[in-house]
């Protein structure tokens, strides 16, 4: 017989409710997150940083932080010591002593010194301990925002967040943002929160001395002791009110505004 039945042809794939939707579109639908998520992070960190030129951060990552570790370890009791002030709140000693001891070209630069990173790199060729050269800017970006650390994906999103808060921000703003989330103690943030706990005073009455041996401790409060100063701390708070009285001292503060 020459009419026979053709056999079944090719079975085709179900696309009823319930099937997985094909790879391809699936593939383009995480290439389309993938490329959207770096400018949803660029939208965000912008919004964040304008908004907090004129609000007050309530607390800093450090500090969530530092919180959540006391709680990881069963301290439960454990609370952070912070009590927010205005820079005008502050003795300008302290402002002072902090830009002398970790950064004294802060009115100049755009965030980065390169002068200091690059003395700081020979040093570290020499085998000399030295601190680096992370700028005040810097230290208020990554206690604000971001985490300890020394991955290159951490110092990025660092350098993008200082590259913010200088274009963003004045320089008054970000050295008051930094004396107020500073860690001065184990769990003492900021310069009021410090004045009480070591010194039973208010923030705005730091002499010189004071505010140099606070400023001494950085950025390892909990190696180094405001209440029982070792040698180092000493011969450091002395060098810091050298150069307080170098840079100008209170009249330095001028340049911020």
């Amino acid at each position: 017989m020459s009419g026979a039945n053709p056999g079944p042809g090719p079975v085709e794939a179900a696309s009823g409710p319930g099937q997985s939707a094909p790879r391809p579109r699936r593939l383009r639908r995480w290439l389309r997150w993938l490329i959207a998520l770096p400018f949803l992070f660029v939208l965000a960190s912008i919004l964040q940083v304008a908004s907090l030129r004129f609000i007050d951060p309530p607390f800093s990552a450090f500090m969530m932080i530092r919180q959540f570790e006391a709680w990881g370890s069963g301290d439960f009791g454990f609370r952070l010591a912070h009590d927010w002030r205005d820079l005008d709140e502050i003795s300008p000693n302290l402002p002072v002593a902090l830009v002398a001891s970790e950064d004294q070209n802060f009115a100049e630069h755009f965030g980065f010194d390169l002068k200091a990173i690059e003395k700081a790199r020979k040093n570290n060729e020499r085998g000399r301990k030295v601190r680096g050269g992370s700028t005040i800017s810097q230290q208020t970006a990554k206690n604000l925002f971001l985490w300890s650390g020394r991955s290159w994906i951490r110092k990025g999103i660092e350098a993008w967040y200082t590259l913010l808060l200088e274009t963003m921000w004045p320089k008054h703003r970000i050295i008051e943002v930094y004396a107020n989330i500073a860690e001065f103690g184990d769990g003492v943030y900021g310069a009021q929160a410090a004045a009480r706990t070591f010194y039973r005073k208010d923030a705005s009455r730091l002499a010189p001395a004071e505010a140099a041996r606070m400023a001494a401790v950085l950025p390892n409060p909990k190696r180094y002791s405001i209440a029982r100063p070792g040698p180092y701390v000493q011969r450091r708070a002395g060098a810091i009110q050298r150069q307080m009285r170098y840079i100008g001292g209170s009249e330095y503060l001028k340049q911020l505004e």
